[in-house]
């Protein structure tokens, strides 16, 4: 069902444990569970991996653009291997959940994600599937980040227990995956949502 999965983040070592880089540890843990490794493709804009599935070949992608400039990988690899919207998965970092939920959702609104916003401007739509990946929000927080701005409290590194939950979140969808290559959207995000 998906030709194309997406992780969004930021790059450089500088963001590697910021929430923000939630996308990133997914797509991570889908290539290391296939035994796949990342290629740089200038011409993508990013890092690619190849996992294969069921129904064919599904590619991953961290972009290597920064964040408000995702769309500019997502629709150069889109066009040359001539992948459409409905095909694609994005996976951000969700404010609105906290960490351990995670919530797969068809189209819809871009909560103010400035990596969904980017995408729907060069795709021309926001009919593609996302995978939001709760990192909580600092006004629900109970240590130090709950006086961090939005913009810090992205950009800064979840405590541990927000990060072991996070990381289970990332292992149940990885879990489910091969429902969903298998055509079983529906029970895979049953079980998505129930255990996260």
């Amino acid at each position: 069902m998906f030709k194309l999965i997406i992780g969004l983040g930021n790059p450089g070592n500088k963001h590697l444990k910021d929430r923000h880089n939630a996308g990133f540890w997914l797509v991570d843990e889908i290539a290391k569970s296939h035994h796949c490794s990342w290629q740089e493709e200038s011409k993508f804009y990013g890092l690619i991996s190849k996992i294969k599935s069921p129904t064919g070949e599904c590619y991953l992608l961290k972009p290597n653009t920064f964040m408000n400039r995702s769309g500019q990988a997502v629709s150069a690899l889109m066009r040359f291997h001539k992948i459409n919207p409905n095909e694609i998965l994005v996976v951000h970092d969700e404010l609105d959940l906290e960490p351990g939920n995670a919530r797969l959702k068809w189209a819809g609104g871009l909560g103010g994600h400035n990596g969904l916003k980017d995408i729907t401007a060069q795709l021309g739509t926001q009919d593609y599937w996302r995978l939001r990946l709760g990192i909580g929000h600092p006004r629900r927080a109970t240590d130090a980040s709950k006086h961090m701005e939005v913009a810090d409290f992205v950009l800064s590194a979840p405590n541990q227990d927000q990060q072991i939950e996070i990381e289970r979140a990332i292992g149940v969808f990885v879990h489910v995956l091969p429902k969903i290559f298998a055509g079983q959207i529906q029970l895979a995000t049953q079980e998505l949502h129930s255990n996260t």
